[in-house]
């Protein structure tokens, strides 16, 4: 018999890691030129990281411009690769170092961060992302603070001196690399370095508990003084500042389709945003008058209150995964729940997920699959040495967001709130949040919008005034959006990508006879890994056609 597309291509990347004798016995060789591709992706992603100028990634018109022959090298030798007669997941390897030279290639010519985007150089993150990489043009130089555990050692202190010691030379390079003229991005972009003297104070305050060395103290103090100083030049910069932030519908077409391989153009993702802010709006209107007769929902009001809450639908949704056979469930899952299920927040702070999370927090578990994705990164990295990390550039939006948002009707229409009928309603304000987001971040890279008007359309079409009340998060969203091309509306496309994958693997298994199992679709869409959902759907039912187009 046959192997199946995702058969063959476990067997490509088993021999290309060098599997067991008896195994590589069993199974036929990799496809010629396979490991080539591996030995590219090496190359590429030695490449793509920039050498240290003064101790901080490189990014300077000269070096740019002087690595540029090299990355057309890279492209020839990924286009001399012949791939036609080798299994659908090893052709997907292929199409994957293809979407993030694109990726680089934009870069370099339109979006140009290091150029354009002051938060580029945001150097401090306090927190793990709940995708595979920081969502955004993000530096190669970061400081990830949560993966510090205090007290340190003194290993770790000289790896926290080390990070601190990238920031000085890092901004001061900015001051000549910034040269763009994108407004918007320029003002938004002076909050998050606002942001980072924050962090450096409470990365202070946790080297206070212990006596740090003298390297690391003077490490801290330069950062946070090159970071005030790069706030001031900024703010002193501003007022020239007079240009668009968008990157027009053009581009942004070719940036979809050719580096998150997303088979729509500008318009097509306004047209279907629009359609799901509609049918958002309508299906909560009507889930309204279903339940009508039923009393109100009640938010948890005091943090005893939300504990209990909280540790319940940790439970309801744990227990509606197994009992309704949804997916595998694994030992790291709940376990990786349970590390987000959220702190209590008195109301009047309540931003718009945190609103819904007091009332019922099932809704916003169910996008916390998120946890699961990076759980099983952790413990079972994927047989392709290509698909194991993150992809570069938020490659993997349309998946990681598109099942995160995907699943939050999913799993409603397969009987997670029938105990709980107005959480229902929670779910229809969530779609439509993030339908009127996303059409809010397609006019702004259309320039027919600012990023302020674009927060507008946000904030009137999401239902019952939930985004009026936190005006951060409205900017941290609309500004991350306008950074990262796609993102704004990948929740939403994604989503559909995944609706129609899922039609398509039920018919061709009731052409067959056979049923839709619900467990085994979600197994295979989670070993596929953090890919393009159109990668993800060739693999699974042999269809390609998006991907034709964009050859």
């Amino acid at each position: 018999m046959a192997a199946t597309p995702y058969t063959a291509g476990a067997i490509c990347f088993t021999m290309i890691l060098g599997s067991a004798s008896m195994q590589a016995q069993q199974n036929p060789a990799p496809p010629a030129g396979y490991q080539e591709l591996v030995q590219l992706f090496s190359d590429w992603r030695e490449f793509e990281d920039p050498p240290l100028l003064n101790g901080a990634p490189d990014y300077t018109p000269e070096r740019f411009a002087k690595d540029h022959q090299i990355f057309q090298g890279l492209e020839k030798r990924l286009n001399k690769i012949k791939i036609g007669d080798w299994s659908t997941s090893c052709q997907v390897d292929w199409h994957i170092v293809r979407a993030e030279m694109n990726g680089y290639d934009f870069n370099y010519r339109v979006l140009k961060p290091w150029v354009r985007d002051p938060a580029y150089y945001q150097t401090v993150w306090m927190d793990q992302s709940d995708v595979p990489a920081h969502e955004g043009p993000t530096n190669h130089g970061t400081l990830e603070f949560w993966t510090y555990q205090f007290p340190i050692s003194r290993d770790e202190e000289n790896r926290l001196s080390k990070d601190l010691k990238v920031i000085p030379p890092l901004l001061e390079q900015a001051r000549e690399n910034l040269t763009g003229n994108a407004r918007d991005l320029w003002i938004a972009g002076i909050e998050n370095i606002k942001g980072q003297t924050r962090d450096l104070d409470q990365i202070a305050e946790n080297i206070m508990s212990f006596n740090p060395q003298p390297e690391l103290t003077a490490a801290l103090k330069d950062a946070q003084k090159a970071t005030v100083d790069f706030i001031g030049w900024l703010e002193k910069q501003a007022s020239d500042k007079t240009g668009p932030s968008g990157i027009g519908k053009e581009n942004y077409t070719w940036y979809q389709q050719n580096v998150h391989l997303l088979p729509l153009t500008w318009e097509e993702e306004v047209q279907l945003l629009q359609r799901e802010l509609d049918r958002a709006w309508s299906s909560l209107k009507l889930e309204e008058h279903r339940n009508r007769d039923l009393p109100p929902m009640k938010a948890a009001n005091t943090p005893e209150e939300f504990a209990r809450l909280t540790e319940n639908g940790v439970q309801r949704f744990m227990n509606f995964l197994k009992e309704k056979e949804i997916m595998p469930i694994k030992p790291n899952m709940e376990p990786a729940l349970r590390e987000h299920m959220g702190e209590f927040v008195p109301e009047d702070k309540r931003n718009f997920f945190l609103i819904g999370m007091h009332y019922d927090p099932v809704p916003l578990y169910c996008h916390f699959i998120h946890w699961f994705d990076l759980a099983q990164i952790r413990d079972e990295p994927h047989e392709s040495p290509i698909r194991r990390g993150p992809l570069l550039y938020n490659i993997f939006d349309s998946k990681n967001e598109g099942i995160a948002t995907g699943v939050e009707e999913m799993f409603m229409h397969a009987g997670l709130y029938e105990d709980s009928p107005r959480s229902r309603e929670i779910v229809w304000i969530m779609i439509a949040q993030r339908a009127a987001r996303g059409l809010g971040s397609l006019y702004a890279h259309a320039n027919e919008m600012t990023m302020a008007e674009a927060g507008q359309v946000h904030v009137k079409w999401t239902p019952r005034g939930w985004m009026k009340r936190e005006p951060h998060l409205l900017q941290f969203e609309q500004h991350l959006y306008l950074r990262q091309p796609g993102y704004g509306t990948c929740y939403i496309t994604g989503k559909y990508l995944i609706e129609r994958l899922l039609t398509e693997w039920s018919e061709q298994l009731e052409e067959k006879g056979k049923p839709f199992v619900m467990k085994e679709f979600f197994q295979i869409f989670n070993d596929a890994g953090n890919i393009p959902v159109e990668l993800v759907r060739w693999e699974m039912t042999g269809n390609n056609d998006g991907l034709k187009t964009l050859q």
